[in-house]
């Protein structure tokens, strides 16, 4: 089973598992852990995925010398890793503090304690996605065209239904052609294993309908059929489409009409070819939105993964998912230490 969430744990007495029922999500991450072996072969996907990445920060400990030269070589290359200039300074910053309290005197410590510092950074980003505090725990996704938004929905409602999690999909994204067989595709593809369930992944859509519209029917459908989570699959569209971006935040208001809570989880869905771009993204949906996850896609080779570091210095928005490529399992829970080990190896 994949571990991508963790329930919310209530004071009431646990409901015995069934089919349908959520309590497979109690679930509190043990198989999330680099030892499952389904995760063992995702890490080195992404190690593979950040490889052109790596290996420009890694020559830079490949000579026999701690000089000023080197930390102009690592700052040069954590900028073109996409760093960006605040946090390739806090990093050198850091990285030269460490060196000077553990008397570090070989490149390849010094590298070490860069993958510490970087592991340390990105922390502020390791955030389980929790399920189960409401009933349904609605989640509205957005993103820019092209970032892998309706693909990643796909795959976490797949992911949540083999967990024993009843879900339902709103096709608000009511204008782009293809777009609600694009999500039925990738909800009800075939799963693999014995913690395959089948639990059907129902879809309330419009054709050519008000994005707000079918909003506010899923997430009344969500509550009157007793779903676990109910997932929103807007429109992509870039930040400077203003007349757009207020359309997400009519999406949001008529969202918290059919439920006052809601939506419990915002997120954004970003390329992670797209580098300093990126970051730019999460500040102007954040400041639209109030985003609560991200959810990075398509580090599978050409990505910077430097970009994540400038998100936890300058937007902290909490990472839940990054992705490495199409497959189902491509999609995992995002961990700091094992992302630094696997762009600094």
């Amino acid at each position: 089973m994949f571990s991508f969430f963790k329930k919310k744990s209530t004071p009431t007495s646990p409901t015995p598992p069934t089919a349908t029922a959520p309590a497979a999500l109690a679930s509190e991450t043990p198989a999330a852990t680099p030892e499952r072996p389904e995760r063992t072969g995702w890490l080195t996907k992404l190690k593979n995925g950040l490889r052109k990445t790596g290996a420009g920060i890694a020559t830079v400990f490949t000579g026999t010398r701690i000089d000023e030269a080197l930390y102009e070589d690592l700052e040069s290359a954590l900028l073109m890793a996409d760093s960006g200039v605040k946090a390739t300074q806090f990093l050198l910053d850091d990285l030269k503090r460490r060196v000077k309290e553990s008397k570090a005197n070989d490149p390849a410590a010094v590298k070490e304690l860069l993958i510490e510092a970087l592991a340390e950074l990105l922390a502020a980003l390791e955030k389980p996605l929790v399920i189960g505090q409401h009933k349904p725990t609605v989640i509205m996704v957005t993103g820019v065209n092209g970032a892998g938004k309706t693909t990643s929905i796909g795959k976490l409602a797949r992911h949540l239904s083999d967990s024993g999690a009843t879900v339902l999909l709103a096709a608000a994204d009511t204008f782009r052609a293809a777009a609600r067989e694009q999500l039925s595709v990738w909800a009800t593809r075939a799963g693999s294993g014995a913690d395959y369930r089948g639990i059907p992944v129902e879809i309330i859509s419009q054709e050519g309908g008000d994005p707000a519209a079918v909003s506010f029917d899923a997430v009344s459908a969500g509550k009157a059929r007793g779903k676990d989570v109910v997932l929103v699959d807007t429109a992509g569209r870039l930040p400077t489409q203003l007349h757009l971006m207020e359309e997400l935040k009519k999406i949001k208001r008529v969202v918290q009409k059919a439920m006052e809570t809601a939506p419990h989880e915002v997120l954004l869905v970003i390329d992670g070819n797209t580098g300093q771009n990126a970051l730019a993204q999460v500040k102007t949906f954040d400041d639209a939105l109030t985003l609560t996850g991200l959810i990075i896609t398509k580090l599978d080779g050409t990505a910077k993964g430097g970009v994540l570091a400038a998100i936890a210095r300058e937007r902290p928005v909490p990472v839940y998912f990054i992705g490495v490529g199409e497959k189902l399992e491509d999609l995992e829970t995002f961990n700091a230490r094992e992302f630094a080990q696997a762009l600094l190896s």
